[in-house]
């Protein structure tokens, strides 16, 4: 049985990863473990906090005891706020405390984006202003071109684990453009695995969520890349295009 590994930030959207698993058919189990959030709020000194190093060492060692085959730092404004590097050094100080490959969210859309060859996207984003703009630097990092963003203005990820179904349907479709490929989603607090495919209908696009490609990246780093139904595009184009993602 291959286990995945998740440092989740505070309590929003967690729910979301059992539901994952159940939709995954049961060969791959997910361990979450909560890391400090000593303040939720979508604000770049808070958002470097909750991605410190003390933070994530202490949750990476747990999930070193549970002995998980590969680790996510499941936050995408905790890893992009410290730009390219910052977040490679970061997740490669959690994979050396797990003992295992491990990733982030914003790489995780990075390494999404490159396997399903898309060039161009639109950002619909929970955040402020300024904490979305840094998620496009990011993406520009990697050679993403964004053809539009939008920021919400949520300040804080309880906030954002509140929004309903149908209200997140209709706010990512506002944020699609015609030129883009794609529409990524940021922010793991933000439920997404019971409409991923309600979003892809509903844009006629690929849609690419926080927790979606937190889990396609930890499955991808564990080898586990068989195709999967029910979880969008990504899920659905399996080992080849898993094989051509790597940032």
């Amino acid at each position: 049985m291959t286990s995945v590994g998740f440092l989740y930030p505070g309590y929003s959207a967690e729910d979301d990863y059992p539901v994952f698993e159940r939709m995954l058919g049961g060969d791959v189990r997910l361990h979450l473990v909560h890391t400090l959030m000593r303040e939720d709020a979508h604000r770049i000194d808070a958002l470097l906090d909750v991605g410190g190093s003390d933070v994530l060492g202490e949750g990476a060692r747990e999930l070193r005891a549970r002995g998980v085959d590969a680790a996510v730092w499941a936050c995408t404004s905790g890893s992009f706020v410290f730009g390219w590097e910052g977040a490679r050094t970061q997740a490669d100080a959690v994979a050396e405390e797990v003992g295992a490959p491990a990733s982030s969210t914003s790489f995780a859309f990075v390494n999404a984006v490159r396997a399903l060859g898309i060039g161009r996207v639109a950002i619909a984003a929970s955040y402020p202003d300024d904490v979305a703009e840094r998620f496009v630097e990011f993406l520009g990092a990697a050679g993403t071109e964004v053809v539009a963003w939008a920021g919400r203005g949520i300040v804080t990820a309880a906030e954002v684990g509140t929004l309903q179904p149908a209200d997140v349907l209709d706010w990512v479709a506002a944020g699609d453009d015609p030129g883009a490929e794609a529409v990524l989603v940021p922010d793991t607090a933000l439920h997404s695995a019971a409409v991923l495919e309600d979003l892809e209908a509903r844009l006629g696009k690929t849609v690419l969520t926080a927790n979606q490609v937190s889990i396609w990246e930890g499955l991808r780093l564990a080898g586990v890349t068989a195709p999967r139904e029910g979880l969008g595009s990504l899920f659905r184009a399996g080992a080849q295009a898993a094989a051509a993602a790597e940032a």
